[in-house]
């Protein structure tokens, strides 16, 4: 059993990313950001979820505007480009699977 802390620190600094777990099928990382921040358009060769614990972020994906928020989870396939945008502080999980 592991506990990966992921502590809330948007109170104390703008955009926070933190590298928390890589397994041979999966890599895990936390982003926080606050509302207006953006992340850049880019591609992941990767499966990948998006969990949003706190906040709603726009997604940009391929032109397609999705606005994911904790009661749903965003899916995005290898080499999918994609941008985002915080509508509110925000703090999202990203998952990378390797089949």
């Amino acid at each position: 059993m592991r506990l990966i802390e992921t502590p809330y620190l948007l109170e104390k600094k703008e955009k926070h990313i933190q590298k928390n777990l890589k397994l041979d099928h999966v890599f895990l990382a936390n982003i926080q950001l606050k509302q207006g921040e953006r992340i850049p358009e880019h591609d992941s060769k990767k499966e990948v979820l998006i969990v949003v614990r706190h906040g709603s972020v726009l997604f940009n994906t391929e032109g397609v505007e999705t606005v994911v928020t904790q009661n749903n989870i965003l899916h995005l396939a290898p080499g999918e480009m994609h941008h985002l945008l915080a509508l509110a502080d925000t703090d999202i999980l990203v998952f990378q699977i390797t089949p």
